[in-house]
C-alpha cells in the first residue's frame, strides 16, 4: 500500500504520516524534509533554499527524482505537496487548513531550521511560501495547486484532533 499526503506547510502531513507509517507498519518519507535536508548540505535557511527554488529549477528537479526513486518500494507512507502526482498509483489524500491556524502550528513548532519573532512574520512566510509553490508548480508540471479533484480523499484538519484525521485516513483506505 502506498499513501501520499497531501497539504500547504502546517496542514499536518508530516504528523498524519507518521502516524499513519507507525500504525500500518509501512515506511515513512517526508520531501518536507528532504528540502530541509538539502538547505542544510548547502548551509543555508529553508527559507533563503525556498527562495532560490524560485529561481532554479534545479531544486525541483532533485526533489522530483527523490520522489519517484521511492516508488519502487512495496509499501509506504509519504507527507509531499506533490506526491499525488509523482505516485499515482498512491492512495491520495489531501489536508486542509486555514492559514491562521497553519501557521500557528508552524510558529509553535519550534523547527530548528525555521525561526520567526511571532506568529505575524510566521503567517507572512507562509503566504508568499504557498504563493511561491503554486506559481513553481504552475510552472514545472502545469499544476493548479491545491487541486483537490486528485485526491482519494480530502480533509480540514483546521480543527481535528491528529488521532481523529488518521481515523479517517484508516476508514478509507482499509482492505
Amino acid at each position: 500500500m502506498k499513501i501520499t499526503v497531501s497539504g500547504i506547510v502546517g496542514s499536518g502531513k508530516t504528523t498524519i504520516s507518521k502516524m499513519l507509517s507507525e500504525r500500518l507498519n509501512l515506511e515513512s518519507y517526508s520531501v518536507g524534509k528532504m528540502m530541509r535536508d538539502m538547505a542544510v548540505e548547502l548551509g543555508k535557511s529553508l527559507q533563503e533554499f525556498t527562495e532560490d527554488a524560485k529561481t532554479d529549477k534545479e531544486i525541483d528537479f532533485e526533489l522530483d527524482r527523490r520522489q519517484r526513486a521511492l516508488n519502487s518500494g512495496e509499501g509506504f507512507v509519504m507527507d509531499s505537496r506533490l506526491g499525488f502526482y509523482f505516485i499515482p498509483d498512491s492512495f491520495r489524500v489531501f489536508l486542509k487548513v486555514d492559514m491562521v491556524e497553519a501557521a500557528r502550528r508552524i510558529f509553535n513548532a519550534n523547527r530548528s531550521e525555521e525561526k520567526y519573532k511571532d506568529l505575524d512574520e510566521c503567517l507572512d512566510y507562509l503566504k508568499k511560501r504557498v504563493e511561491t509553490e503554486k506559481i513553481r508548480y504552475k510552472q514545472c508540471y502545469d499544476i493548479d495547486f491545491p487541486c483537490e479533484d486528485k485526491f482519494d480523499l480530502v480533509i480540514d484538519t483546521t480543527d481535528k484532533s491528529p488521532g481523529e484525521i488518521v481515523g479517517e485516513i484508516l476508514d478509507k483506505v482499509r482492505v
